[in-house]
């Protein structure tokens, strides 16, 4: 339970319930996979957050504009 605590203990509580609930399942599952991948929970949220999603975004963005130019 302590890898939990520690992260659990790095966001405040924002007073939504089913929020905070996600947000304790999220953690839970990011731990697991940070043990088993072998990096720590804040690489694992780095990844995700930072390099992953913006380059999600991006990449849907560009295929959305040409998606957009093709049907001109």
């Amino acid at each position: 339970m302590e890898k939990y605590s520690k992260a659990l203990n790095s966001m405040g509580e924002s007073g939504i319930d089913w929020i905070d609930a996600i947000f304790r399942i999220c953690v839970y599952i990011l731990v697991d996979i940070s043990e088993i991948i072998g990096i720590s929970y804040e690489a694992i949220n780095i990844w995700i957050f930072v390099i992953i999603q913006p380059a999600l975004i991006i990449i849907f963005f560009v295929l959305w504009r040409i998606e957009k130019k093709k049907k001109k």
